[in-house]
C-alpha cells in the first residue's frame, strides 16, 4: 500500500469510527423522529435455525414492554457462505455458545435431539408458523413459543403440523422481504436488531441498544435493570488462592483481527491475576487462508469494534490494515518475541499500532516503532525478519484450533477444556480459571 493510500484509508477510518460522528448521527435521527412525529422503529431479524435468534425471541416481548418503540420483526435466511465460511463449525459452536448465554441470562437454552441440528423439514415448519405470526401481527407475542418447538424438544409448546405449499410460499416470501431489507440496511446475520442507522447483534449487543433508547428517553422505567447487561471480566479477589500449577491459557489470535486487539489486555490481566501461563497461538487471517470477508461484514465489524473500544476505554480508529506482508512480518517478529519471553508485549504493541496508532507494519519505520515499544531495537527486527519458522508454528496452531471445532479468532482455552470463541466470552474463561483455584 502506497504512503498516500495508507494516509487516506487511515483518515477515513478515523473519521468514520469517531464517537463524535456516532453522536451526531444519533442526534440527527432523534431530531428527525421528533420533528416528523414518527415512532421509534426497531427492526428485528429472525433466522429460524439460528440458536441466537431463539434467545432473542424470548426477550422481544419484554423489549417491547420496557421501551416506547415499534418493534418490527422480520424473517431472514442464513448468511451467505462468504459470511459463514465454516458453516458446520459455526452451527455447532452457536448451539454450544447459546446454551452458555441462556444460562447467564436465565433463558431457555436451545437444544438439539441427540446432539443433531434441526432437520430441514422442522425448520420449514417453524418458518411457516413464524410467517403466519408475522402476517397476524403476533410475532412478538408468539415467536418464542413457536421457536421452542424447534429448539426445546419435549417442551409443551405450540404443536406444528406439516405446512401446506401455500404456507411454505408465504414463508419464502417473508424471508425474501427480510433478506432484502437486511441487505439494504447493511447486515448479513440473524438475531440482529436495527435502529436508526445502527446494528446490534444478539444479546451481546442488546445493552448498547438499551442504553441508546434510555438516552433518548424511551425507557418506560429508567430504574429498571437492563434486559441483557454486559458480562465482563471481574478479576475478583483471590483470598490467597492461585491457579493450580501448570494451568495454561491458550490465546488463538490474528494480527488482522481488531477483536484480538480488544481482548489482549484482558487476556493478559486474566493470566496474571490467576497465575496461568499465557500461550499465544497466532494463526493466519481468514482472508489470507482463502476465506473471503464480504463488505457488510467488514463494515459491521469496524463499527462494532469502535463501540466496544469506547466502552473498554481503548483507542481505536487510526487503522492501517496489516493484511498480507505486514502480518507476515509481524508474525516473524512475534515468533522470536515469544521465544524471548516478551510475546504478549510485542503482540499488544503491534495490535495497538495497526488498529489505533496508524502505524504501517509494512514499512521498516512502522515495524521498528512497534518493536521499540516492546523493548526490541532495529537490529533485532532486521535479524528476525528473515526467519520463516513462524509459518510452521502458525499452521500447527491453525490445526489445533480446527481440532477444537473452532476456526476464528480470538479464541481461548483453559488447560484442555473446550475452547471459546470471541472477546465477548472472556467472562466464561474467567469462570474456568476460577475453577482451577486451590
Amino acid at each position: 500500500m502506497s504512503a498516500l493510500k495508507t494516509a487516506i484509508a487511515r483518515s477515513l477510518t478515523q473519521i468514520y469510527t469517531h464517537p463524535g460522528l456516532r453522536r451526531v448521527r444519533r442526534a440527527r435521527a432523534a431530531w428527525w423522529r421528533t420533528l416528523t412525529g414518527a415512532s421509534a422503529q426497531v427492526h428485528y431479524f429472525h433466522q429460524a435455525d439460528d440458536p441466537y435468534s431463539h434467545l432473542c425471541a424470548q426477550v422481544l416481548a419484554r423489549l417491547a414492554a420496557d421501551y416506547q418503540i415499534a418493534l418490527l420483526p422480520h424473517l431472514v435466511s442464513p448468511p451467505q457462505d462468504s459470511a459463514a465460511p465454516e458453516r458446520a463449525r459455526l452451527a455447532h459452536w452457536s448451539l454450544r455458545d447459546a446454551a452458555t448465554l441462556a444460562q447467564a441470562f436465565g433463558l431457555q437454552a436451545p437444544q438439539a435431539l441427540s446432539g443433531a441440528l434441526p432437520q430441514a423439514s422442522a425448520v420449514q415448519a417453524v418458518e411457516a408458523a413464524l410467517a403466519h405470526a408475522l402476517e397476524a401481527g403476533d410475532f412478538v407475542a408468539q415467536g418464542a413459543a413457536i421457536s421452542a418447538t424447534l429448539w426445546q424438544p419435549g417442551v409443551n409448546a405450540i404443536v406444528l403440523s406439516a405446512p401446506s405449499a401455500a404456507a411454505l410460499q408465504r414463508a419464502a416470501n417473508a424471508k425474501a422481504e427480510g433478506d432484502a431489507l437486511r441487505q439494504l440496511r447493511g447486515h448479513y446475520l440473524g438475531a440482529t436488531l436495527y435502529y436508526a442507522g445502527e446494528w446490534y447483534w444478539g444479546l451481546d449487543r442488546l445493552h448498547f441498544l438499551e442504553a441508546r433508547l434510555r438516552d433518548e428517553g424511551l425507557c418506560r422505567d429508567p430504574s429498571s435493570p437492563l434486559i441483557a447487561p454486559v458480562h465482563e471480566v471481574a478479576l475478583a479477589p483471590l483470598h490467597g488462592q492461585r491457579a493450580a500449577p501448570l494451568t495454561t491459557l491458550d490465546y488463538f489470535l490474528s494480527f488482522r483481527s481488531p477483536y484480538t486487539y480488544l481482548a489482549l489486555p484482558r487476556v493478559r490481566a486474566l493470566a496474571a491475576h490467576y497465575g496461568a501461563e499465557l500461550r499465544l497461538r497466532f494463526v493466519l487471517p481468514m482472508v489470507m487462508r482463502g476465506l473471503p470477508v464480504p463488505g457488510e461484514k467488514r463494515l459491521y465489524i469496524v463499527t462494532d469494534v469502535a463501540r466496544e473500544a469506547q466502552r473498554l476505554g481503548m483507542p481505536f480508529g487510526k487503522v492501517v490494515d496489516p493484511v498480507g506482508k505486514p502480518v507476515e512480518r509481524g508474525y516473524a517478529l512475534l515468533n522470536r518475541a515469544i521465544a524471548a519471553g516478551k510475546g504478549a508485549e510485542f503482540a499488544e504493541s503491534f495490535l495497538q499500532g495497526v488498529w489505533a496508532d496508524g502505524l504501517d507494519a509494512g514499512t521498516d519505520a512502522g515495524l521498528n516503532a512497534i518493536a521499540a515499544r516492546a523493548g526490541f531495537g532495529a537490529a533485532w527486527v532486521q535479524a528476525a525478519l528473515p526467519d520463516e519458522s513462524w509459518r510452521a508454528v502458525a499452521a500447527a496452531n491453525r490445526e489445533e484450533l480446527l481440532a477444537m471445532d473452532l476456526w476464528g479468532v480470538p479464541s481461548f482455552r483453559v488447560n484442555n477444556n473446550a475452547g471459546h470463541w470471541g472477546q465477548d466470552r472472556l467472562w466464561v474463561i474467567e469462570q474456568e480459571l476460577r475453577a482451577t483455584l486451590r
